[in-house]
């Protein structure tokens, strides 16, 4: 997954990582979206792959919790069932 890196241009575009199949060479490249896969290494003209890391997320603010759309309301009082039974009808 690419990160995102200020371009000289001022445009904000991804950072992709790259790695080469022959000499294990490993760099970076900053692409546009639109902009084809890079395929030759820079170092020994070799192929070369990009390199898919997990990306961390953080979460800043409110609204991201379960508790943060829950509007917190007085626990309800609850019901008792009566203490005994009401007594059987006589005919």
């Amino acid at each position: 997954m690419p990160g995102l890196e200020l371009a000289r241009s001022g445009v904000v575009m991804p950072t992709y990582q790259y790695a080469c199949t022959a000499c294990d060479h490993q760099f970076e490249a900053i692409q546009s979206f639109s902009d084809d896969s890079l395929t030759i290494c820079p170092e020994c003209k070799g192929e070369i792959r990009k390199v898919y890391t997990a990306v961390g997320v953080v979460f800043k603010g409110s609204g991201f919790y379960k508790t943060d759309s829950i509007k917190s309301t007085p626990a309800a009082t609850p019901t008792t069932a009566p203490a005994t039974a009401p007594a059987p009808k006589a005919d």
